[in-house]
């Protein structure tokens, strides 16, 4: 009885784990380039009480064995980076990825990657988040331009009134080999780690790259159904974690009892 309701609170611990991962992803439903998370869980040490194959005193050989289980324990929280729907906008600096890669900014001297396309234009021109981090390479529209064309490969063009080309700049995308090793940072930002390899920058469109397209956002990849049905599962989860700690313990007070 005093193993079950250690077993129970490692049940609660993880559905309370759940129920965290899955309340961020409904937070974010409606962030830009969001990626939502999966919890993943792995069972504890068994305490074995009678090994499997063991001989009988009889000469005969036992079948299975008796193993107790200890619990549950979170073993990852992983990013899921299927691809959101798209949303038109009428904004000409918003860029969405088409398949793989990220967007790469500077912030603070530091790289950064995101699949946020929401870009606007600063003072001096450039091309920037909503933070104000540049996005690279960096590209200053003219004062003069009163077109952007950016096209699927990455090619952003600045146009006068008469469709004259006044600048332009190729724009990359990065790849990782593992996406879901990526650090999140927060403001839709990711860093690279050791897990997640290094970046692969090439044009849009190449070395198995998605392309661009402008005029979209790309939305979270959150589907609420599938949350809230996460959700109540995960109530239900936890409701019969506690049943069995409420069970353990009415056993010990009838145990109690008895030796009064």
């Amino acid at each position: 009885m005093i193993r079950s309701l250690y077993t129970s609170t490692t049940g609660m611990n993880a559905q309370e784990l759940q129920l965290d991962v899955v309340s961020n992803n409904l937070a974010n439903v409606n962030t830009t380039g969001f990626k939502k998370s999966t919890s993943q869980f792995e069972d504890l040490f068994y305490q074995t009480l009678r090994a499997a194959g063991a001989e009988t005193v009889g000469g005969g050989q036992v079948p299975t064995g008796i193993q107790v289980g200890m619990g549950v324990r979170p073993s990852a929280v992983q990013k899921i980076f299927t691809q959101g729907d798209f949303v038109l906008t009428n904004n000409d600096l918003d860029m969405a990825i088409q398949g793989r890669g990220f967007f790469k900014i500077i912030r603070n001297g530091e790289e950064f990657y995101t699949r946020d396309g929401s870009f606007k234009k600063d003072s001096d021109g450039f091309i920037v988040t909503a933070n104000g981090d540049r996005l690279q390479p960096e590209f200053s529209i003219p004062a003069d331009a009163v077109i952007v064309e950016i096209d699927s490969g990455g090619m952003i063009t600045a146009l006068d009134a008469n469709s004259d080309v006044l600048a332009s700049q190729q724009l990359t995308v990065i790849g990782f080999i593992n996406p879901a090793g990526l650090k999140s940072t927060g403001s839709n930002l990711y860093l690279p780690t050791e897990a997640s390899g290094d970046p692969l920058e090439a044009n849009p469109g190449t070395e198995g790259l998605g392309t661009i397209g402008q005029y979209t956002l790309e939305s979270s990849n959150v589907n609420v159904t599938e949350e809230m049905v996460n959700l109540i599962v995960t109530q239900r989860a936890f409701e019969s974690n506690s049943k069995g700690i409420t069970t353990a313990d009415q056993l010990l007070e009838i145990a109690n009892n008895l030796i009064r």
